[in-house]
């Protein structure tokens, strides 16, 4: 990573009107493995693709109960989406304890956005390097929020991040008309397609490193068993893969276009931003 004079702190804004180490938090979700959500009438569905830092160790995990209506996936640093995960289900454990109801997932977004601004405005905080799919289900029905960690928050029908996500979300698109009318089990199907594309052509799902999480009406939010999990990949199994692009032709996230500066002279240093894609990376999963 190359640093330039307006990316040494988190308050410095570039003549271009950035905030350079916001961007690079954002580059670490990049480097996180891919996660999906998408939803229905009824329910939502998160599926996540999990990484072993060896092959001593095991996979980490990507998908965190929040509450009974309430979970999350994520990408990027793992310590930081613990931090985020405790602090959702502080938020959910005061609101049921003062309301003796359970939380709006619109509202604990919205607090969980503003906890994340927060470090994007402090020269003594950092961005949280995490980005967050949010799957819940309250009486406005299921939800799929993503988190960014520029402070951001989205309302989604179905949503990819992480590495190669751009695959997943091509997927999603082109599928996106059938999700409302499908029943969870293809809903699950589907997000287990569109994360298998996000993989090599090498490799491929199992129990072992792929995670589900479902929440809905009538139904409380759980991570599905191996057993549950493998009986969905083996009806999947047989259905045509998409040709999927090998590590060096993989489609790179495209940062958002920037409009050029008017004075040559004012143009910020060129930044360069490590994207290496390593699977044995420490934190980032």
């Amino acid at each position: 990573m190359f640093r330039n004079q307006y990316d040494s702190d988190v308050t410095v804004w570039s003549p271009q009107g950035r905030l350079h180490q916001v961007e690079y938090a954002m580059e670490a979700v990049k480097l996180g493995s891919a996660t999906v959500g998408l939803k229905n009438k009824t329910h939502a569905v998160i599926v996540a693709l999990k990484r072993a830092t060896s092959e001593l160790s095991s996979h980490q995990k990507k998908i965190f109960p929040i509450d009974k209506h309430i979970g999350i996936a994520m990408s990027g640093l793992t310590a930081d989406a613990r931090m985020l995960s405790r602090y959702m289900r502080t938020e959910c454990l005061n609101y049921k304890y003062s309301h003796d109801n359970t939380l709006p997932v619109s509202r604990l977004i919205t607090n969980l956005g503003n906890k994340m601004q927060t470090c994007t405005q402090r020269y003594d905080r950092r961005p949280y390097g995490v980005g967050l799919l949010v799957a819940g289900y309250d009486d406005q029905g299921p939800h799929i929020y993503q988190t960014c960690p520029s402070a951001n928050y989205f309302d989604c029908k179905a949503m990819a991040i992480g590495a190669r996500s751009q695959s997943a979300r091509t997927y999603l698109e082109k599928h996106l008309n059938e999700f409302m009318s499908c029943e969870v089990e293809d809903l699950i199907k589907h997000g287990l397609r569109s994360l298998r594309d996000t993989l090599p052509n090498e490799a491929d799902l199992s129990t072992k490193n792929v995670s589900i999480g479902v929440v809905g009406k009538g139904t409380d939010f759980k991570i599905l068993d191996e057993a549950e999990t493998q009986r969905y990949l083996s009806e999947i199994e047989g259905d045509d893969k998409r040709t999927r692009p090998s590590d060096g032709d993989a489609p790179s996230d495209d940062r958002p276009p920037q409009d050029p500066p008017a004075d040559p002279l004012a143009q910020d240093p060129q930044v360069a931003v490590a994207t290496e894609e390593r699977s044995a990376a420490m934190d980032t999963e």
